[in-house]
């Protein structure tokens, strides 16, 4: 399983996105070996398709699809389960995203 983080330096939410990223992969057995990838230029966000800081994909898949195409260097927003809004995803949607992916491997 492949597991990128993205983030934009500027967004003062991703040291925390990326500590609970590997909290979450600890909590699931899961090896936190996480490619981290800094977004320094509108030209880089463009070309890594980076809606915001941050973004975490996972086999490429991101664990929260965005539902329009604007690629920026810029902070992001998360909708949670509960409705509220937030800079950081959620345990239980990164949680839900490793196990799809490991379930959409095993088939």
């Amino acid at each position: 399983m492949r597991v990128s983080f993205l983030y934009f330096e500027d967004c003062p939410s991703h040291e925390l996105a990326l500590a609970r990223l590997h909290e979450v992969m600890a909590g699931e057995g899961l090896s936190d070996d996480v490619e981290v990838i800094e977004v320094e230029t509108e030209e880089r966000a463009q070309e890594l398709r980076f809606v915001g800081s941050p973004t975490i994909r996972i086999d490429g898949q991101d664990i929260d699809p965005p539902t329009g195409s604007h690629y920026a260097l810029a902070c992001r927003a998360y909708q949670l389960e509960d409705g509220r809004i937030s800079p950081l995803p959620s345990p239980g949607m990164i949680r839900h995203a490793l196990n799809s992916a490991a379930e959409n491997r095993t088939g």
